[in-house]
């Protein structure tokens, strides 16, 4: 009988097959240049843009929820974005200054470091626009200064989210060869072309001016590309994959579980957290309820590692 496995709690507990903790979480933050400045953006509910001064504030509050990994992402004015996305790879640059901040005063939290460039041109784009379409090899000489200017900051991951062909082996081949073979790469491996992220690119203001991104991230039909993704990525020197959206890739993250061995990240993605949101607002449903079933769900799948908006709840609701 095995309803006699769900009679109490304390049994249903016992006998779960996936567990959460803080230590399977990763928060998205992100930074921006300015002093004692928290932004908030109506599309994305209770998730703000810090100068760094108010982001170590909330670091330290991940912190002793036991949240200890973050990713940044820079968010700046329109007036410093260009065609060849120069800030992303300047020493000075708010990630950077984000990233020393951080491991000065907290050496046990783990920073990552989104690369890419959306954020950083003036087309919106995740590379370098040639006039016709995204030119893969330009870009990636701008994500590995941009992945070595990291580095240099004392970045513990980078994670490389162009969707470039071979973008893991060139990052890889410019942090070795500049002393940092210590650097993880976390790669956002099988990243789809998704209508999941729009609160994402509301707040870092990354939206494509033209033209769409599906000439390099994935179409939402496939999956047998993202098992080919995630070798090559593997091959190329990712210590770390990725898939992007989660919740309806649940399918992808288990085929990529029962392929390959390497640590496995899901990103539990903005449009996913704010619908949540919204509708728990309005009374449709309990938040903690749905979003515990969401997390549990994309563990269950196959996740080590899940990059969600929900990370600094999770400790509090466990």
């Amino acid at each position: 009988m095995i309803r006699r496995l769900r009679k109490s709690k304390s049994i249903r507990d016992l006998v779960a097959e996936a567990e959460l903790s803080p230590n399977d979480f990763v928060m998205p933050l992100f930074v921006i240049e300015g002093e004692n400045i928290v932004q908030e953006i109506e599309t994305f509910p209770e998730v703000r843009r810090y100068s760094v001064d108010r982001l170590i504030e909330e670091v330290k509050v991940l912190r002793d929820k036991e949240i200890k990994s973050v990713l940044l992402f820079g968010v700046i004015d329109e007036i410093k974005k260009d065609d060849i996305a120069s800030y992303s790879y300047k020493e000075d640059n708010v990630v950077c200054k984000a990233i020393r901040e951080i491991k000065n005063k907290f050496d046990d939290v783990v920073v990552i470091a989104d690369v890419c460039v959306c954020g950083y041109t003036t087309h919106g784009h995740c590379g370098i626009w040639n006039g016709d379409w995204v030119d893969n090899n330009k870009t990636l000489e701008v994500l590995s200064l941009s992945a070595l200017n990291y580095a240099r900051a004392g970045v513990d991951i980078v994670a490389p989210s162009a969707m470039m062909d071979h973008q893991v082996k060139a990052i890889r081949k410019t942090l070795d060869e500049n002393g940092f073979e210590r650097t993880l790469i976390m790669s956002y491996s099988a990243k789809y072309s998704s209508s999941f992220y729009g609160p994402f690119r509301d707040i870092v203001g990354s939206s494509p001016k033209f033209s769409d991104r599906k000439t390099y991230q994935m179409d939402y039909r496939n999956i047998r590309q993202a098992l080919e993704e995630v070798r090559q990525d593997i091959e190329e020197g990712a210590d770390i994959v990725m898939v992007k959206p989660a919740l309806s890739y649940l399918d992808v993250i288990r085929e990529i579980r029962n392929n390959f061995n390497v640590p496995l990240a899901a990103y539990n993605v903005s449009g996913e957290y704010s619908m949540v949101k919204v509708a728990s607002k309005n009374g449709i449903f309990n938040e903690k309820d749905i979003a515990m079933e969401i997390l549990y769900s994309i563990k269950r799948a196959g996740a080590d590692i899940i990059i969600s908006y929900w990370a600094k709840d999770v400790p509090d609701w466990l």
